[in-house]
């Protein structure tokens, strides 16, 4: 089945890690990743002393050669050494000085050990970081300390997949003390951050009004002047005056009869 093949190759890769890591504990070591060439499985080691992991004319680099042929059937292994341009920035390196630190000095200062470590990792850019001491420090009992300053996500999508987190043991007389450290890089960009910009005043550049060109209309013709209107009290005096007609007089029908019998 092509799952199983697949899930085979994880599960190597991930113990070449795991015995790497052990091998080159307390020496700078980071992380390491396996690539696969035509040629073979190229193994680059990251480290901030590249010197301790070569050791004297390669030996080390030669044994863990013949360790990867035998122990884990490598055909061609192909070692290199990658270098860190930030330690302090890398969450697996600071996890594993503080281990180292612990081991070398004790439980006792481990409270200066998390605060100097965490302002260091400020001082690098970092958002946000979280240290997380865990067992048998410094009583009997064992606890959990924990050392945070800055930004850091808890949950969300950012939380999941762009927080670093990195862990690493210590090995104590009081018992095994585990170191988590947790980081959010300069380079994380998150949904909720507003960026401000100064607002420059722009020169705006004067426009000049253009005059629009009216074109000539042609000479209209001159139209007959009208006579000015009379006033009122003039048209008044004008009227002709109409004499008054003699009155006539209507005569009932009895005085017609008596002229007429009058006459007769």
């Amino acid at each position: 089945m092509i799952e199983r093949k697949f899930i085979s190759q994880k599960l190597k890769e991930f113990q070449i890690q795991e015995y790497v890591g052990n091998l080159l504990r307390g020496t700078g070591y980071s992380h390491t990743e396996i690539q696969r060439t035509p040629l073979g499985e190229k193994i680059i080691i990251y480290t901030t002393r590249p010197g301790v992991v070569v050791g004297k004319k390669g030996e080390n680099i030669n044994k863990l050669t013949t360790v990867l042929k035998k122990k884990f059937k490598m055909e061609n292994p192909q070692i290199e050494i990658g270098d860190i341009p930030n330690p302090m920035l890398d969450v697996n390196y600071i996890a594993d000085r503080i281990a180292s630190t612990l081991e070398r000095f004790g439980s006792n200062r481990f409270k200066s050990v998390g605060y100097k470590t965490l302002q260091n990792i400020l001082d690098a850019g970092a958002l946000g970081a979280e240290i997380v001491i865990s067992g048998k420090v410094p009583s009997a009992r064992a606890k959990m300390w924990r050392f945070k300053a800055g930004y850091l996500k808890k949950s969300g999508d950012i939380a999941e997949n762009f927080v670093e987190k990195g862990f690493a043991i210590a090995k104590l007389k009081s018992g095994v003390v585990g170191i988590k450290v947790s980081m959010m890089s300069p380079d994380i960009k998150l949904p909720d951050k507003i960026i401000f910009h100064s607002q420059a005043k722009e020169t705006i550049p004067e426009v000049k009004a253009e005059t629009p060109k009216v074109e000539a209309k042609p000479e209209a013709k001159e139209k007959p002047k009208r006579k000015p209107r009379k006033k009122k009290e003039e048209v008044k005096a004008e009227t002709p005056k109409v004499e008054a007609k003699p009155e006539v007089k209507i005569e009932s029908k009895a005085e017609i009869k008596d002229g007429n019998n009058k006459e007769e």
